[in-house]
């Protein structure tokens, strides 16, 4: 089987996977939505960048690491499990000192426990990195999709459960703490590799050279990406950051699952072409395509119907937060193309660019929060939509550099997806005001038809993403008689 056809296949699988594990997500979040309130949402916002950093300290980068390696051994296996683990019960020692003064600056005495209790995940975390990083090596996302979604429904019923009998932000806890444990006892399951008593150093200085920038990025990254909650818990309320967190956590999921999904396949799949130049661009032009196509026409179109979503979907008490998620969509719609030109730096093996492009764009992020908090969270939001596009630019450039495929060259490859999708979410924007009908009929009417719309556009038109999906299926369906 050629590196495409098993990419392609590896796409579908991680799709899969995160489509089903998110959407589970999605429709545990939308349950716990009846039963809990913003406030709860917000102590799990404020709490996020605390456990998001104990596990990038966790991680370290090796799993990318060991996804670079040739071929790894056993004692290159051993020694990331080993640190992993390791790692992670020094991060859970750190949170739990810190938690007392992390409650004392929220002025949220609940907050300590809550962290306590939580980090443990950080801890459980460290049993499955090695066992993603061979499943990643080998494509292998439907063994992954085995672990992941059985895991989601199971801690996602624990959650609504407890939240139903009125256990209120533990609910939440116990669905994050879960959830991790389920995801390693079901990895575990899923591969053969066990760890054996030994342990090499070289191995350790090899990898952690390589991963300790992309920790510190990753750590970075980490705190400025749930800033915007931690300004907002401290300016405004525990319930306005609830609110601004709870679309945040749609928009991830919405985004982010479509991301990994073809970005998970596609550092391993790139890592295997980084020695030959030429090769590497071919790839990367076809998946930054491919991504835009499928990427740019989901996210606008969700941010034109989420008022209509929030009507059909969520209680009135979560009515505001619509308006966030429609700015944060306009602000994610270039994160496929952010995140694609960053697995260039990493398939090159440049964490030092990598980093240094973290420090610039968080630089770039603070000063824009500093002008923008004080006229309130909306003005906030624009700002990410104006950091979003400056950070395309930033982005492009290095890795144009890297593989001369700089910004105006990626610009011409997705700016046709980027003009069809507006067009259509525009259109649908535009014509709710005169549907006058119940708001669920009227989001199964424009929902699907906009799809449909999108795709016999894009064949008229012959675009060429469209091309390489519809070959890459045809290729499967040959392969497969």
């Amino acid at each position: 089987m050629s590196l495409t056809e098993k990419t392609a296949i590896g796409i579908v699988w991680n799709l899969c996977e995160q489509l089903g594990r998110r959407g589970v997500q999605v429709l545990v979040t939308l349950v716990l939505a009846y039963f809990l309130t913003p406030d709860d949402f917000g102590l799990l916002g404020m709490l996020a960048v605390f456990l998001a950093l104990g596990t990038s300290l966790m991680e370290s980068g090796f799993k990318q690491a060991l996804m670079l390696l040739k071929s790894p051994t056993q004692d290159d296996y051993n020694t990331a499990f080993y640190a992993n683990i390791g790692l992670g019960s020094l991060a859970y020692g750190l949170l739990y000192a810190s938690a007392p003064g992390i409650a004392q600056f929220y002025e949220e005495p609940r907050l300590t426990d809550l962290i306590r209790v939580v980090s443990v995940a950080v801890v459980i975390g460290g049993f499955q990195v090695v066992q993603v990083a061979i499943l990643s090596r080998d494509l292998n996302f439907s063994a992954q999709l085995k672990a992941n979604l059985p895991a989601a429904v199971l801690s996602g019923l624990l959650a609504i459960l407890m939240a139903y009998h009125g256990f209120e932000v533990w609910a939440l806890i116990a669905q994050v703490v879960s959830s991790v444990f389920f995801i390693s006892v079901f990895l575990w399951l899923q591969t053969d590799w066990r760890p054996t008593l030994s342990f090499s150093l070289p191995s350790l200085s090899g990898m952690y050279r390589y991963g300790y920038k992309l920790f510190l990025s990753g750590a970075i990254d980490t705190v400025f990406r749930n800033i915007y909650v931690i300004v907002i818990a401290k300016v405004f309320s525990a319930a306005t950051a609830g609110l601004y967190f709870f679309a945040d956590r749609i928009k991830q999921m919405l985004i982010l699952q479509l991301v990994a999904a073809i970005q998970n396949v596609a550092f391993p799949a790139l890592a295997q072409k980084q020695g030959s130049r030429v090769e590497l661009k071919r790839a990367y032009r076809k998946l930054l395509k491919v991504m835009t196509f499928i990427l740019f026409p989901t996210v606008l179109v969700f941010a034109a119907l989420t008022s209509l979503l929030f009507d059909v979907f969520l209680p009135g008490k979560w009515q505001s937060a619509s308006l966030y998620l429609q700015l944060m969509l306009l602000a994610g719609v270039l994160i496929p193309v952010h995140s694609t030109n960053l697995t260039i730096l990493k398939v090159q093996g440049r964490s030092d660019l990598f980093l240094l492009l973290e420090i610039v764009k968080k630089t770039l992020l603070a000063a824009i929060l500093f002008i923008t908090i004080q006229y309130g969270v909306v003005a906030v939001l624009m700002g990410q939509v104006v950091l979003s596009f400056i950070g395309y630019f930033i982005n492009s450039y290095f890795s144009g550099r890297l593989m001369d495929y700089g910004t105006w060259e990626q610009f011409t490859d997705f700016l046709p997806n980027l003009i069809l999708a507006s067009l259509v979410a525009v259109s649908v924007f535009a014509l709710q005001p005169f549907i006058e009908w119940p708001p669920v009929l009227e989001l199964a009417l424009l929902g699907p038809s906009s799809v449909v719309i999108y795709l016999l556009l894009a064949r008229l038109l012959q675009f060429e993403a469209l091309t390489i999906i519809i070959e890459l299926a045809s290729m499967r369906e040959k392969k497969s008689h």
